[in-house]
C-alpha cells in the first residue's frame, strides 16, 4: 500500500463509495454511514473499506454493505478509469469510539486530579489515632 498509485486509488474509492451510498443506495440501513479509510493492496484486487455508522445495528449495516458490494464494484466501474476495479470488503471502524473512551478516561482522570482531597476534620483525626 506503500506505492503512491496505490494510495490514490484508495482515496478516489473512499471518495465515491460516499458519493454512491449518499446519492444513490435507497436501502435505509445504510443511511447516516461514513466511509473512514480504504487500503488497496500493491495489485489493486482487493480493497478493505473502514466506515463508521450512527445506527446502532452495526452488522445489520455491515450486512447491507457486503450484500450491496457488486452493485457498488459496477457502480465504481463506471465512474473510475481502472482496469478493474478492487473487490471490497467492509469493516467497522472502531478507532473513534476507542479514542472517545480514552479520552473520556483522561478527562475522568483529569477531574479526580483536580479536586482537591477532601479535608479532615479534627474530630475524624482523633477517632483515628484512638482506633490505631
Amino acid at each position: 500500500m506503500n506505492n503512491p498509485r496505490s494510495i490514490r486509488v484508495a482515496e478516489q474509492i473512499r471518495q465515491e463509495l460516499s458519493d454512491i451510498v449518499m446519492r444513490e443506495m435507497k436501502d435505509p440501513r445504510v443511511a447516516g454511514i461514513s466511509f473512514t479509510a480504504v487500503k488497496v493492496t500493491s495489485d489493486l484486487e482487493h480493497a478493505k473499506v473502514w466506515f463508521t455508522t450512527f445506527n446502532e445495528d452495526r452488522a445489520g449495516v455491515l450486512k447491507a454493505l457486503s450484500r450491496a458490494a457488486g452493485y457498488l464494484r459496477t457502480t465504481l466501474s463506471s465512474r473510475m478509469q481502472l482496469r478493474s476495479v478492487p473487490k471490497l470488503t467492509f469493516k467497522y471502524d472502531e478507532s473513534i469510539e476507542h479514542a472517545a473512551h480514552i479520552s473520556k478516561l483522561i478527562d475522568d482522570a483529569l477531574s479526580t486530579a483536580a479536586s482537591p482531597a477532601e479535608p479532615v476534620s479534627p474530630a475524624a483525626k482523633t477517632d483515628n489515632e484512638a482506633t490505631n
